[in-house]
């Protein structure tokens, strides 16, 4: 069954504040292969002009993929979360995402479509810091994929 579209627009409250840890960063990093010294060396970051260390451009989906779930689990919306995949993910900085800082998400549904049976939702990320400074903007696409006939 298709998604109400009257969902489009619907912002959900913000998240708690996530504290990003240069640990969770040193981890991140790793686990992707990026050796960037700004991501672990805290003095490699000032010397680029960060306070501390700087987290790789794709750490930030860890918070905003979680902040989705409000979207996933609207009872509302009836989207079939055992049937979701990730579809695609994009980002939006106005800067990096630093050690320090305490990010909270608010995301929105931008979009909602059905394609060859899948129902395809668009969820924009808003993440500011605790001084309410944008950060980031992540569009993740989540595609319910559609029941298989018998």
């Amino acid at each position: 069954m298709a998604l109400d579209q009257s969902f489009v627009g619907r912002t959900y409250p913000p998240t708690p504040a996530y504290e990003v840890g240069r640990e969770k960063i040193r981890e991140f990093a790793e686990a992707v292969g990026d050796t960037n010294p700004a991501y672990v060396d805290p003095e490699a970051a000032k010397a680029l002009g960060y306070p501390d260390v700087i987290a790789p451009p794709t750490f930030v989906f860890s918070i905003t993929f979680k902040a989705a779930g409000q979207v996933v689990r609207d009872p509302q919306l009836g989207l079939d979360y055992s049937r979701v995949v990730h579809g695609d993910q994009k980002f939006a900085y106005v800067r990096p995402v630093r050690a320090g800082d305490r990010l909270t998400v608010t995301s929105t549904i931008e979009a909602i479509k059905t394609m060859a049976g899948n129902d395809i939702v668009d969820v924009r990320g808003e993440v500011h810091d605790e001084s309410g400074e944008h950060v980031v903007t992540a569009w993740t696409k989540l595609v319910a994929r559609g029941a298989e006939e018998a």
